[in-house]
């Protein structure tokens, strides 16, 4: 007997904006600037909330907006629509629809394999219906990537895992990767007082917030106060000649050279999706490129060689060592998240490759890079900065060899791996790091950390600490006697402030 199937039970209320949405949101593609239109809206919660944001947004679903009007937007959404259509030829359909809709980008999101987990339903096609008569689809991250390529005919760039976006206007496409790859850096401090820039600080200012974005002297149709800055000191130049005098050149130095390394970085990591040319390319990233590397040929050269190199893990292996930051091991390099735009361009190709398969996994914060295969990790600790040794939750490995992703769900479990030494996935500049630092010394003095072998789960750390004097509070190690004698309670040995 054929499963019931309601299509418009699939629907639900939602309390913020979906996933994708904050996604390409976050990535600047959803923006006032752009129409957006939802196909499949279901309830029409995000259209609702993106018009509170001063989005044009419209919205259609075949169960709860059946009369609305399709319309052709900036950005279409196809959001968790593929996986509760039964047939593929079915899902193919609805992504043309929804594509020749997408003026610029079509943003399209399906469950992966590793959402079902404990699901209940019936087997039905290649999916289950669920006893909410629910049909439900779950994808592999590679399946729903040549689904999405074969059927509109273009290369997709991941988004996260499970979503995508496909691009019509490639220049939007080549300055999503390359905002990918752009890392934050603060405007150098003012060091000396001098009268031509105090008299004029406001509209210097606006030139060296341009310098700090691109790491470049803007050209004078980038910046409105162009014409302005002309008539005061002679031309952009000189007037970044004054900026200099009074914070510095060092500082300057350092921005050129990042925003330098973030577009070979961007460039590398563009080849695995069929790099531009330099013609389809923003005219902001042209001035970029031609800036910092001269000719794009050169710089595409450069980029080459470096996404060569990153096929060797001797070689990635090699900086691991060098670095000042990271946890090693015999088989792994680990880091923060945060410390990302700190790596040398090979470390962050070889990272931005698994990136490119899987996307951005939202709530990682440890990455690993596998020593003895093409793998990176992306390890999920949500109380990192405040438990002192935080339990992990969940972990994704991308394998780049076979371009697969293993999912593990470590929250139920009884016993899931700790973390200890938490300072030595930091960069020593993070603001954490004195705090943790300080927490190892405390538990190396006492013997704690002694034995790695016993201690890397949640029941042995505690077991550790048990047959010890001391109790942890937040990330300060207390003697049991004295907080006894104070007669305050004191959490248990994993608890934290």
């Amino acid at each position: 007997m054929r499963p019931k199937v309601d299509p418009k039970a699939t629907a639900i209320r939602r309390l913020e904006l979906s996933r994708p949405i904050k996604l390409a949101m976050g990535e600047g593609l959803v923006t006032p600037e752009r129409t957006f239109f939802d196909y499949g809206c279901g309830l029409g919660d995000d259209v609702q909330r993106l018009r509170k944001l001063g989005i044009t947004a419209d919205g259609w679903d075949p169960g709860h907006r059946p009369d609305a009007d399709l319309r052709e937007a900036s950005v279409v959404n196809l959001g968790f629509v593929l996986n509760v259509l039964a047939t593929e030829g079915e899902r193919r359909a609805v992504l043309k629809r929804a594509w020749s809709l997408a003026g610029d980008v079509l943003v399209v999101s399906a469950r992966l394999s590793h959402d079902r987990r404990d699901l209940e339903g019936t087997d039905h096609r290649d999916g289950i219906v669920t006893n909410k008569g629910t049909f439900q689809k779950f994808f592999e991250q590679t399946e729903l990537r040549s689904l999405l390529q074969e059927t509109l005919g273009t290369e997709v760039l991941s988004a996260a895992p499970g979503v995508f976006y496909a691009f019509r206007n490639e220049a939007l496409r080549q300055s999503c990767l390359a905002q990918r790859q752009h890392r934050r850096v603060a405007i150098p401090k003012v060091r000396r007082s001098e009268q031509l820039f105090e008299q004029n600080r406001e509209l210097l200012e606006g030139l060296m917030a341009f310098y700090t974005e691109r790491g470049r002297l803007p050209d004078v149709t980038e910046i409105a106060t162009a014409g302005e800055i002309a008539e005061k000191f002679g031309s952009l130049r000189q007037a970044f000649a004054v900026v200099k005098r009074v914070t510095g050149s060092e500082g300057w130095d350092v921005i050129e050279s990042a925003r330098c390394a973030d577009l070979l970085v961007y460039l590398a990591l563009a080849r695995l999706s069929g790099r531009a040319r330099f013609s389809e390319l923003s005219t902001q990233l042209q001035l970029d490129i031609r800036a910092h590397h001269g000719a794009y040929t050169r710089a595409c050269e450069e980029a080459d060689a470096l996404l060569y190199s990153a096929g060797s893990i001797e070689r990635v292996f090699e900086l691991s060592e060098e670095m000042t930051f990271g946890k090693r091991t015999p088989d792994a390099f680990y880091v923060h998240v945060s410390t990302l735009p700190s790596l040398p361009p090979l470390l962050r190709i070889y990272e931005g490759s698994a990136r490119h398969y899987v996307g951005h996994v939202e709530e990682a914060n440890l990455i690993k890079f596998h020593r003895h295969r093409f793998q990176v990790s992306y390890l999920t600790y949500p109380l990192f900065e405040k438990d002192p040794h935080p339990s992990l939750a969940e972990s994704l490995i991308v394998a780049l060899d076979v371009l697969t992703i293993c999912h593990a769900n470590y929250r139920e479990r009884d016993n899931p791996p700790v973390l200890h030494r938490k300072e030595a996935f930091l960069d020593p500049t993070h603001p954490l790091y004195p705090r943790f630092a300080t927490l190892t010394a405390q538990e190396e003095r006492r013997g704690l950390l002694d034995d790695t072998s016993t201690i890397g789960t949640r029941e042995g750390w505690n077991e550790r600490l048990r047959t010890t004097e001391y109790v942890l509070r937040g990330h300060r190690l207390v003697r049991q006697r004295a907080a006894d004698a104070l007669g305050k309670h004191l959490p248990t040995p994993l608890s934290f402030e």
